[in-house]
């Protein structure tokens, strides 16, 4: 029961994320989040605020019409208060262009830690591993400018 619920709490951040709801994205996140996503934006990995990590994501992902973001293959590792979550993570994007491609997809995995609080499990550190990008790779920066 337990492991259902570490993975549902990793699962909240990505579903609120693609839901736009920011608060509740925000609250499956503990204070400090250590954010690694060096792989994909070659930003080196460090420890923010959960304020500043949804902001962050506020200002990128409703550019795009959707997002969603789909896990799976899940493996966890917990001792009772702390916990590691692995999975593989597809995040596809959507914006309509002239041209006609419309999607940006990525794929790899995710290695996350969550840690147990009164009122659940929140995600204290999330690092992404990228396998691979695919369709428009220019997609962000012409639904910025749109």
């Amino acid at each position: 029961m337990q492991t259902q619920r570490m993975i549902e709490a990793l699962q909240e951040v990505f579903i609120a994320a693609d839901e736009r709801d920011w608060e509740r994205c925000r609250a499956a996140l503990a204070d400090k989040v250590f954010l690694d996503y060096s792989s994909l934006s070659g930003i080196p990995a460090q420890e923010l605020s959960a304020a500043d990590i949804v902001t962050s994501w506020m200002g990128f992902l409703p550019r795009f019409k959707a997002t969603h973001h789909q896990l799976g293959n899940f493996s966890v590792q917990d001792d009772g208060e702390s916990a590691i979550v692995k999975c593989y993570g597809t995040a596809t994007h959507f914006f309509p262009t002239a041209s006609g491609q419309n999607v940006w997809a990525v794929v790899g995995t995710y290695e996350s830690k969550l840690a147990r609080w009164k009122d659940g499990w929140k995600v204290t550190a999330l690092r992404f591993n990228l396998r691979y990008q695919d369709g428009n790779l220019a997609l962000a920066e012409i639904a910025a400018v749109e």
